[in-house]
């Protein structure tokens, strides 16, 4: 490794030799994320952080960094290290239970926002209710369920309902998809496990190893829980009422089939940032 410039034991030296290590590992922005795993530490913000390089880093702090630098090398999301992941506005905490929310679901909440204002919402899978709350925070006049199969991921999403100021306008529940609930959505989302079941084990391994399979697996084609979902959706819409569901890359054809079939009308699809077709638009006929 090339000799670091600042002392050992100082910000600039321990942020010097995390890089280095970091890249090694093959992590993507190693810089970056050394600078946030030790303000994490710290607990100081990166301006006040890279303020003076040469600064020593207190013991405790240095403790906890190391802790934390250790399972990044082992390729544990950063989500899962720090707790929390920003989404859309929100600044949700995450968990084990749940996915962490990525950038490119934000294009469902786009695709939802350029509708109608809804009253009632539901979320299938809702995981830490990223799309849910990121939806109820545009529309004040709106109430919403989210449902996710694990206990734990309901309780995250409560309480990220509650950091977030929206816990009156939501409640959440574990179960089958919408096996308990009645209709009357105006609008119904949903990020489904959709990454086909042999293609798990070649994903990154802060996807593959760390993330929850059952919010990955999507059965042998990647189409098992669009099936039940679209199936259901008659049943769940109000009249003229409208779901947007989360894509695979090259999944909107597929997908937009199994609801053509079920009686909805297909819209259109939204692109996320890297131009994939990342949500599929329908409606209650």
């Amino acid at each position: 490794m090339t000799a670091c410039a600042d002392p050992e034991g100082s910000v600039g030296g321990i942020l010097c030799r995390a890089g280095q290590l970091l890249r090694a590992a093959a992590i993507d922005s190693p810089r970056l994320e050394a600078r946030l795993l030790l303000g994490e530490a710290m607990g100081v913000d990166l301006a006040a952080l890279l303020r003076d390089p040469r600064a020593p880093v207190p013991p405790g702090a240095a403790t906890r960094f190391g802790a934390m630098l250790r399972r990044r090398l082992a390729h544990e999301p950063m989500g899962f290290i720090l707790g929390r992941q920003g989404f859309w506005t929100l600044e949700l905490e995450v968990s084990p239970d749940t996915l962490i929310p990525r950038a490119d679901s934000e294009a469902v909440v786009e695709a939802a926002l350029q509708g109608p204002a809804p009253v009632r919402v539901l979320d299938l899978g809702t995981g830490t209710g990223c799309l849910l709350l990121a939806v109820l925070s545009e529309h004040p006049g709106a109430f919403g369920v989210g449902v996710d199969l694990s206990p734990g991921a309901a309780a995250l999403a409560a309480r990220n309902a509650a950091a977030t100021g929206l816990r009156d306008r939501c409640s959440f529940l574990a179960g089958s998809w919408a096996a308990a609930l009645a209709g009357g959505f105006d609008l119904v989302l949903s990020n489904p496990p959709y990454i086909e079941t042999a293609a798990i084990p070649g994903l990154m391994p802060e996807v593959a190893v760390h993330e929850p399979a059952r919010a990955l697996d999507g059965g042998p084609d990647g189409l098992d829980a669009y099936r039940l979902i679209v199936a259901d959706l008659p049943r769940l819409l109000l009249p003229r009422g409208r779901a947007v569901l989360e894509l695979g890359q090259g999944q909107g054809p597929a997908v937009a089939g199994l609801a053509r079939a079920a009686g909805l009308v297909v819209l259109g699809t939204h692109a996320d940032l890297g131009g994939v077709e990342r949500a599929l638009v329908l409606q209650q006929g």
